[in-house]
């Protein structure tokens, strides 16, 4: 089936980058350019940024394709709050904007820059081979990035991401979302749904036949210590996030999808991401990739009308990781 053409998602999120900007001041933001005209909005590293904020921030990283929403849950009395995130168009909201896949870094040292980005910009100037492989380049005259950072970008980075998306640096908005803040928390957690369509595509699943979706996680307290905040935000989606994915594919495809696509699935599952993290010494590329998915999946056959469940959420484990403090 041939989808109408969409409008590109850098064009679809500018909206939603300038109602941020206009209510920067409820929104608890700081909004402010670098030398070269590039649009700073801290969301979190010299201000308390705040819930909203996080929400709007996950619908410009979905590049305006997409609606998260908060809700209380009954599932845990604990830890009621939860972000639900939908879109119809997965691929191209989640792969090619939201994931964090453009990494950025300038100086060496201590003092060196380093961040992963992610929304609509990456469509424009990112090299990352994935986006051969989705035969998809966005075009606008002005683009957004998200950056999960706790330190202000030198404008040298501002400027490479401006010529990467061919674009002068005063087009180009740039939104930091600490991992540490509200803002960053829930911009994170509202990554449930694309962490099981990256799985997918990492288990050779045609992302071309992943055809709707939905997800919730629960909203984590935030803590001012990074490793504590990372497995915190991680665990929130490993632990008890839920995703149903509705794909064009028959019952055994589907089926074998739904058993490998939970968190359990990995030899690494069964403890906070800190202890896991600190167990390989601190080398992200040492965990298993394959652990970062959704606690619970339902894979839905659009073919059949029949539906696969896996995995489950595990209460315990998500209040040892949200009441824990992994600090070294």
């Amino acid at each position: 089936m041939n989808n109408q053409k969409l409008p590109g998602v850098n064009a679809l999120a500018a909206p939603l980058v300038q109602s941020l900007v206009d209510d920067a001041a409820a929104l608890r933001l700081s909004v402010f350019k670098l030398a070269n005209g590039t649009n700073i909005i801290d969301a979190g590293i010299d201000v308390w940024g705040g819930l909203e904020a996080g929400r709007r921030i996950a619908e410009i990283c979905l590049g305006g394709l997409g609606t998260v929403n908060f809700r209380s849950s009954s599932v845990s009395r604990q830890w009621s709050w939860h972000v639900d995130v939908h879109t119809s168009n997965p691929v191209r909201s989640f792969v090619a904007s939201q994931y964090a896949g453009w990494s950025l870094s300038h100086g060496e040292g201590k003092g060196a820059f380093q961040a992963l980005g992610s929304g609509p910009a990456r469509a424009m100037g990112s090299k990352e081979p994935l986006f051969e492989e989705l035969a998809y380049r966005d075009k606008a005259d002005n683009a957004s990035l998200v950056l999960e950072v706790d330190a202000i970008p030198p404008v040298e980075v501002a400027e490479a991401v401006a010529s990467r998306c061919n674009i002068s640096g005063q087009d180009l908005t740039l939104i930091l979302t600490p991992t540490s803040s509200l803002s960053g928390a829930v911009q994170i957690v509202s990554r449930v749904l694309e962490t099981a369509l990256h799985k997918a595509h990492a288990l050779k699943f045609p992302l071309e036949k992943i055809i709707d979706g939905s997800g919730c996680a629960p909203v984590c307290p935030p803590s001012k210590d990074f490793l504590t905040a990372m497995s915190r935000t991680n665990d929130a989606i490993l632990f008890a996030g839920r995703v149903q994915l509705f794909v064009d594919a028959d019952d055994a495809d589907a089926e074998e999808l739904a058993n490998k696509l939970p968190s359990s699935a990995s030899d690494d599952y069964g403890q906070p991401f800190a202890e896991v993290f600190k167990a390989v010494n601190y080398d992200f590329y040492k965990v298993d990739p394959m652990l970062f998915s959704p606690a619970s999946v339902t894979i839905s056959s659009l073919k059949t009308g029949k539906s696969f469940h896996a995995g489950a959420l595990d209460l315990d484990l998500l209040a040892q990781s949200f009441s824990g403090d992994f600090s070294s």
